[in-house]
Formats: C-alpha cells, sequence, structure tokens
C-alpha cells in the first residue's frame, strides 16, 4: 500500500510562491474542510493567515493577529518588512514558532496554532492562540479526600502542568515536553524535580518514551506498557495514575518522575513501590496516630479483599473444627439447603458484584449508583430466599466488596487475585490459601522498577521509609530530614 501524500511530503519545503504554498498545504492536508484560510494584502503583497477550525480561537485570532496586521497594512511593505515585523516587531502571542517545511507547519495547526505565510518568503510564522473546548477543572472523581486540596488534574496537559506549578514555585521544578504518535502526535509531558530525580532515571524514562513507535497515542494506557518495567509479569502495577495534584507534587518531592500524557485526566508516577497504595493525602491533614490508624484499617481492607473469599471456603470446607459450635451448626444448616458447592455458589456471588459493579460503573451517574444498590439488594435477597446461595456466604461477599472500595488503585489486582484465592482454599484448604499468598508474594518481590525494588523500604530494609509503611512522621520530623524514593523515604 502506497503511503498517504502527507507522509511522503512531510519534509517538502514550503514554496516562496504564496498560492502554490498555499495549494501544497491543502493538498497534503487531503482537502480537510476544517482548514482556514484568510488573505491580507500589504500593497503588492499577500499573506495569508492558516487556522485550523475549532483548534483556534477566533477571539484570539481577532485581537492577536488580524488587529495588528491590519493596522499595519496602512501602507504598501515589502515581504521582509511583513517578516521582521512578524518576528521582532509584533506582540501577538507569547508562544511564537517559525516552520519551512510542510509536516512542521500542519502539526503546528492541529496543534491550535496560527499560521501566516507571506509571499516571497521560505518560512511561515505560527502564534499559540489555541481555543479547543476543554473540560474545566473539577473536583476529583476517583482519589477523594477530606482534608486536601478538591481540585484535579484534567484531560489537557497544560492545565496539568499549571496546576503542578501552582503548588511547586521553584526553579527545581523542570517540565519537557515531547510528542508521540505517527499520526497523533500526542504531547506527553515529563515533571521532574531538579537535584532529586536521578539523572540516570531521567534518562532511562525519555529513552523508553521515544523508542515508542505506534501510530496513535490517546491516553495514558497506551503509554504505560513501554514504561511499566513488571506490565507483563506482575498482577500489580509499578507505575501509579493519581488525578490530585497534590499528591503528584509530592511524588515530585520524593524524587519520583510524572508522566502526563494529553487527553488523559491523571498523571502517571514513577518509580513507586506496593507502599505507596496505602498512603492518601488525608494522612498529612490529619494527627499521626490517626494517620497509623487508618494505614492500618487499609492494610486490614486489603486482607480482607484479598482473603476473606477464599479463606471462608477452605475453613468451612476443610478445617470447620475452627468455628464454635453454634456457629458452625448454623453454617452446616445453610449450605445444607444450598443446591451448590460452596466454591460454586462463592464464584457466582463473585461474578454477579462484578457485573453489577460494571452496569453501575458503566451506566450514567444518576441511575448508576441507584441500580448497583437496588440490583445487589434485590438479586442477594432472592437468591438467599430461593435457597440458591447461603445467607452467610452472601455476608463474606458484602464484606469483601465493601473492602474492596477502600483500595481503588488496587481493585484491578485484587479482583483477580480474589479467585485464585476461593479456588485455592476451596480445593487444598489452608494448604492451598499459604501456597496461592506464597506465590503472590514471590511475584510482588520480583518487581523492580527503575533500580527501586517494589517491596521498597520493606526489602531492602530501609529505617525511615519502614516506619513510614504503618505510620507517619511528625512534620518536625520530617523537616529535618531530606528523603527520596532513593534514600528510604
Amino acid at each position: 500500500m502506497n503511503a498517504p501524500y502527507f507522509e511522503n511530503s512531510y519534509n517538502t519545503k514550503i514554496p516562496t510562491d504564496i498560492d502554490a504554498a498555499v495549494e501544497l498545504l491543502r493538498t497534503a492536508a487531503g482537502e480537510t474542510a476544517d482548514l482556514n484560510t484568510v488573505s491580507i494584502s500589504f500593497g503588492n503583497t499577500r499573506c495569508e493567515v492558516l487556522s485550523v477550525e475549532g483548534m483556534a480561537s477566533s477571539q484570539l485570532m481577532a485581537e492577536l493577529i488580524y488587529q495588528p496586521m491590519t493596522e499595519f497594512a496602512g501602507q504598501p511593505r515589502t515581504p521582509e518588512e511583513i517578516g521582521k515585523f512578524l518576528m521582532e516587531k509584533s506582540l501577538m502571542s507569547a508562544d511564537r514558532q517559525t516552520a519551512n517545511d510542510v509536516g512542521t507547519l500542519l502539526e503546528l495547526l492541529f496543534s491550535g496554532f496560527a499560521a501566516i505565510l507571506t509571499d516571497g518568503l521560505p518560512d511561515a510564522v505560527c502564534f499559540g492562540v489555541q481555543g479547543f473546548e476543554k473540560r474545566a477543572v473539577s473536583l476529583p472523581e476517583t482519589e477523594q479526600t477530606v482534608g486536601g486540596a478538591r481540585d484535579s488534574f484534567t484531560e489537557t496537559v497544560r492545565v496539568n502542568m499549571s496546576l503542578v506549578r501552582r503548588r511547586l514555585k521553584t526553579p527545581a521544578l523542570r517540565f519537557q515536553l515531547m510528542k508521540i504518535g505517527k499520526l497523533s502526535k500526542t504531547d506527553v509531558c515529563i515533571a521532574y524535580m531538579e537535584g532529586r530525580c536521578l539523572p540516570e532515571t531521567l534518562d532511562r524514562v525519555k529513552q523508553e518514551l521515544q523508542s515508542i513507535k505506534l501510530d496513535t497515542v490517546l491516553n495514558a494506557g497506551y503509554i504505560m506498557p513501554f514504561i511499566d518495567h513488571s506490565y507483563g509479569r506482575s498482577v500489580f502495577s509499578a507505575v501509579m495514575v493519581t488525578e490530585r495534584p497534590d499528591t503528584a507534587c509530592a511524588a515530585l518531592n520524593e524524587g519520583k518522575i510524572l508522566v502526563f500524557t494529553d487527553n488523559s485526566p491523571g498523571c502517571m508516577i514513577l518509580p513507586t513501590v506496593f507502599a505507596d497504595n496505602f498512603r492518601t493525602m488525608d494522612d498529612y491533614c490529619e494527627k499521626p496516630f490517626f494517620a497509623a490508624f487508618s494505614r492500618w484499617i487499609k492494610y486490614l481492607s486489603f486482607l480482607l479483599a484479598l482473603m476473606l473469599p477464599g479463606l471462608y471456603a477452605a475453613l468451612v470446607i476443610f478445617h470447620p473444627e475452627v468455628f464454635p459450635l453454634k456457629l458452625l451448626l448454623n453454617l452446616a444448616a445453610a449450605e445444607e439447603a444450598t443446591p451448590y458447592p460452596l466454591v460454586v455458589e462463592m464464584v457466582l456471588l463473585m461474578v454477579l458484584f462484578e457485573i453489577m459493579r460494571e452496569a453501575g460503573v458503566r451506566l450514567p451517574k444518576a441511575v448508576g449508583g441507584a441500580v448497583s444498590i437496588v440490583g445487589g439488594l434485590i438479586i442477594g435477597d432472592a437468591a438467599v430466599k430461593s435457597g440458591m446461595v447461603s445467607q452467610p456466604l452472601l455476608i463474606v461477599v458484602g464484606m469483601t466488596a465493601t473492602a474492596s472500595f477502600v483500595l481503588p488503585s488496587l481493585y484491578p489486582a485484587v479482583s483477580v487475585l480474589r479467585v485464585i484465592f476461593i479456588l485455592a482454599g476451596g480445593l487444598g484448604g489452608l494448604y492451598g490459601i499459604a501456597i496461592a499468598a506464597f506465590l503472590l508474594v514471590l511475584n510482588i518481590s520480583a518487581v523492580e522498577q527503575y533500580d527501586t525494588a517494589y517491596t521498597s523500604p520493606l526489602s531492602p530494609l530501609k529505617k525511615h521509609g519502614f516506619a513510614d509503611i504503618f505510620s507517619r512522621a511528625d512534620f518536625r520530623q520530617l523537616a529535618k530530614r531530606r528523603t527520596t524514593v532513593n534514600s528510604g523515604r
């Protein structure tokens, strides 16, 4: 198949004849309907103002481009005078670039720039007058907070950069932009703190991003497999995604790197460790003793969401002697009244729970929550009354579902591992649970991201970081030591 004309003419220089230049650009763009051109004459010299409808702001173009050029066009001008005016004497936009080939010019136009072609000059002067529609900064959706800030990242990468800059007003904060995707030319930004981020880690991240050869990059999920070294080997992700600017700034302060992707309402943080999933900004808005209590609750919720159904199946089937006699008789009577084995009931309930959760997530907000609650009550009550499942089993599933929502960042991994633990407990008892737990710990311990172990600071043991796993240091102690992800936090 022949390559598109645009790819063949990507490096073609812009002709000095303005009519030929406009025709070349229109042909390279495939005669697209959203490419607009406006002619302005300076005596015998003509200029063409090019823009893409919906990407450039009409108001900014009128104020910053058309009005100054109309005033400048009061008398005949030579091409050199026009070029000097555009590049040296005008203040049309703070973001000003030049393009001398078709590919660069079209890329700028499709990014919201307005380009000015002058008859007789080989370069196009481009001004940043972006005005495309974007979502306003709003409340965080998945990372709710009690004492932290209420703003969240949006789908626009430059807005996200400003949200971070507002909180870290230091020249040590650096942003580096690059474009990824042969066709999409998606803006990807790397943010880091000079002096805290390891230079070798930063270089590796840049190289891995620049090596991506995808045609389109529509969100952060396209990039994650290239920077997450454990993507195909571990059930847990070694790259965290956050929609909260304050969480991102805290990560920068620890020497980590942020990766923003245009069209994604969040940023990726790397390198991260397993314990980062249990820390929230609310921990730093409360007293240390309550932050420690909150973290213990999160660890308990993780264990319940992961192992409670499997542990229940193992005890009921293989080790009923651990239950008090009265409770054991109730459990035996409840299970005797159901037609299916305990493991089948457990897996069936888990599948029904995931179906209702998916329905609640995909439906509009106005009805999504109601469908999940009503569906759970009606189906659960009907299943117990009909004798398909036992009532104790429904209680276990309800506790598991509630605990799984405490740590939303771990939910994808936990939802799959939960089924594995159910099968391990139902087929092997506590011995099966122990084997599954051992394999899980082995899998977590094998993950390493940019020379940082996923089990750090527990293994290898780091003094300050180990204390931070189960509690939070006082701010007076934090002020005395500068800690990063490479020094044990």
